[in-house]
This record gives C-alpha cells, structure tokens and sequence, in this order.
C-alpha cells in the first residue's frame, strides 16, 4: 500500500484505488490513509466527497492576529501559557520535525521560535522540550529540502515531554489543550510530536486515534515532511478547563468528557445508573500518605461503602483504569495528580479531597474548582494542624505549622519540600466521618445502600 501524498477530485474510486497501490504509481502520488477505529473512518468522510484539507480559516485566530492571518495566511498568537502559530498554506518541516518553512514571496524570511508545549511560564517545564523554528518568508537565498512525504492533511506539531509523567500535567498541558486544538477537525489532520516518548503515544493511543484519522509522526528519522497546512503549538485555556467562547470548536468539558466516554467505552453516564456504591481510595505510597488507611477503610464499609483501594501505578493502563473509576459514585484521595481521575467519575459521583497542610490553593486551583463543569460533586477535608505529620516533627509553634505561608515566601522549592514532599497525613475519624456521612446523603437519592 502507498501512503503520504495528495488525492485529487477523482472522488472515491481514486481514493479507493489509490488506497490499494493502484492508482498511485500511474498517478505520481500517494494518500495518507485514514485507520479503522478513528472519527475519520467510521463515519466523518464522506465518499462522494473527495477529500481535502480542512479550512484552517474556520480556526479561531482573533484580533490583530486575525488581521495578519487574512493578509498572508500565518499568524502566531502569543499568550501566558503557550504560543500558537497556524498556516493555511504549504508548509515543510524536516530537522527532526525542528524547523518548519513557511512561504511568502513578499517579505525577507523570518524566524520565529516556538516550544510546543502548553506551559510555557514554567521554566523548569520548557528545559526539555526542544524548540520549533518557523522560517516564514522568501526563501531564495535559502531554499528548504525537497519533501520526502507529501502529505494531504494538515498537520498539528507539539511535544511528548514537559511534566509528562504526570497524570494532572498530562491531561492538563497536552491532552485537553489537543482536543481543544483539534476536534473541530472532524480527525482530518496528522500529528508529528517532538521529543517523541512512545509509553505517552501508547498510553493514550484510544484518544489520539479518535483526534487524528492517521498515524502520528515521530520526526526523528530526519525525512522531510510536507503538508498543505500545520498549526504548531496547543491552545490552552485553564487547568482542566475548556472554555466554549475561546475554543474553535465551541467545545465544553462537557462535550470532552463525552469525547472520553465514547474514546474509552465507558458505559456509566450518571451515579443512579449504579447497583452499588463502590468508593475509590487512592492509596498514595511515597507522600502525602494515610498513616491511618486501615482504620479509614473500615470506617467507609460501616457506613455502607464499598471500598477499593488502589495505587498510582494502576493508573498508568489508562484503557482499564478509566473503566474502574468510571464505575465507582466516590472518589477520595489526599491533594495529588491522582485526582485528575475525577474525570473519568460518572455525572453526580463525588469527588473528596483531603487537604493537607499548606495546600489550599493547590486543591481548589487544580482539582476542586474543575470538578464544577465536570458534573462531579466536589467536598474538601482541610485537615487540622494536628493531623499532620509535620505536627510531630516541628511541634505546634514552628512556623511549618503555624504558618505556612511564611515557608511559602521563600519559593516553591521551600514549599514543596515540606508541604507537598515531606508530609504525611493521620485523618480524624470523627471528623472525616462527618464528610463520608454528607457524601452519603448527596448519593442515597440515586444508590441504594445496604442498611
């Protein structure tokens, strides 16, 4: 079979038989090939409709950018978190993917630089993401390599590393940030990811799939790749936000989460859908640990729950694990990237985290405030000083425990040493049952319980 380049408007047979290697050493040409399983093959290409490149007008480039874009089809936009540069013309990238040629006849190239990847205010993030180099102007004096492939899609470029690794971050600077940069491509579009990490493609191969009708590139074999359009960079909005005014499919997290449900087959819409009421401890293992996690447990199953326990390390099968969250109506885990799980919880679950010591922005920021436009019920346990095994280890009156915000002062490195990486946490049965017995008057409405 031959892939990567262009059909024209033969219509369906072309496409059919050039899919096959028919007609493409007659034509001089090849076809990038949607797989079965993606948006574009089971039912978003119509056939009596010759395929082309989607209209990257329709993308949402605003204000001056706008301007720009109309007068010689480019523009980058430039925001706090990420940059952002689209072509609605012919573009060619080689250099490992690293540097991508843009013409226009009527201006001296310019360089511009772009590091793919939606975080762009934090340093520490951005030191391994390598950076793009869009030539954009006449290139005369010094012409680009001829296309190895020609491709017939546009392309979407963004890197595979950041603060992969993290489920919060991945979701957070790669996953929404593609969706809200994609869909409304109806899967007609390639990606080619820079610092190309295969465990990321393969952990969220069901998603990528339904993004993109096509394999994804890995330029790092140094060919050179041609595509009538590209957008280089990913929109951005909020942490685990979309929001419909900004995103140029008008998409919520609504529509991404039912995105989810059909990418990963999850069959529970809504809590009463349930038979029982399964709760999900996230059992942490290095920090911000339950000391007391037994007693806990025990105390959920005498309230009627049942528990299931599990570790970060079974979230990495994402294919599985979003099954086992998607069947539970609770969710309780101390402050922690864990908790982005919360997406995959059904409609009217509820979502409970325990704040530890010093943590207060970072549960609400990250997790609580997002948990809203999820259709997740979100309560917060703010643990009390003495709960804290910084409690024991300062003692009441050291500002570690009296007052965090003066460690805060000294930097996130300060901060994070203590707070995020030096804490443990023995909960207050007493006190958290009070939490338990809230979740289970929110829920006993739609779960039965065993009395």
């Amino acid at each position: 079979m031959c892939f990567d380049c262009v059909v024209h408007d033969d219509g369906f047979w072309s496409w059919f038989l050039c899919s096959l290697g028919v007609l493409c050493p007659i034509l001089g040409f090849s076809v990038d090939v949607p797989f079965f399983g993606s948006d574009l093959a089971v039912g978003f290409y119509n056939p009596r409709r010759p395929l082309r490149t989607p209209d990257i007008v329709e993308y949402s480039v605003r204000g001056d950018d706008r301007v720009q874009f109309d007068s010689n089809g480019f523009s980058c936009h430039t925001d706090f978190h990420y940059d952002l540069c689209v072509a609605n013309k012919p573009v060619r990238m080689y250099n490992k993917g690293l540097t991508v040629y843009v013409p226009y006849d009527h201006q001296p190239q310019v360089k511009r630089v772009v590091r793919p990847y939606a975080r762009k205010e934090d340093e520490t993030a951005m030191k391994s993401v390598s950076p793009v180099e869009i030539l954009h102007g006449d290139s005369t004096i010094n012409p680009p390599p001829a296309c190895n492939f020609t491709h017939n899609v546009t392309a979407v470029v963004f890197s595979s590393e950041g603060f992969t690794g993290n489920v919060f971050h991945e979701f957070n600077e790669i996953i929404i940030p593609l969706f809200i940069t994609t869909r409304h491509f109806r899967s007609r579009v390639k990606f080619v990811i820079t610092d190309f990490e295969l465990w990321m493609v393969e952990k969220y191969s069901r998603v990528i799939s339904r993004l993109s009708g096509y394999d994804v590139i890995n330029p790092e074999d140094g060919s050179v790749h041609c595509f009538p359009g590209a957008v280089i960079g990913l929109e951005y909005h909020d942490n685990l936000a979309l929001n419909v005014s900004d995103s140029p499919g008008g998409y919520s997290m609504y529509n991404f989460r039912k995105f989810l449900k059909e990418s990963y087959n999850l069959r529970t819409n809504h809590v009463s859908e349930l038979r029982k009421p399964v709760l999900m401890l996230i059992s942490r293992q290095n920090t911000r640990r339950f000391l007391n996690e037994h007693a806990m447990v025990a105390m959920m199953e005498g309230l009627g729950f049942q528990v299931l326990r599990v570790e970060p390390e079974r979230m990495m099968y994402l294919n599985e694990f979003s099954e086992l969250v998607n069947s539970c109506c609770v969710m309780v885990g101390a402050h922690g990237a864990g908790l982005t799980n919360e997406i995959f919880l059904p409609n009217g679950a509820v979502m409970i985290q325990v704040v530890p010591l010093g943590c207060e922005w970072g549960a609400i920021t990250y997790y609580g405030g997002p948990a809203k436009s999820m259709g997740v019920r979100y309560l917060e346990y703010k643990i009390e000083p003495e709960e804290s095994s910084l409690f024991d280890l300062y003692g009441k009156d050291h500002p570690v425990v009296r007052d965090p915000e003066s460690i805060m002062s000294k930097g996130y490195r300060a901060f994070r040493s203590v707070y995020v990486d030096g804490q443990d946490v023995k909960i207050n049965l007493e006190r958290f049952k009070k939490t338990l017995v809230e979740t289970k008057q929110i829920l006993e409405t739609s779960i039965p319980f065993n009395r």
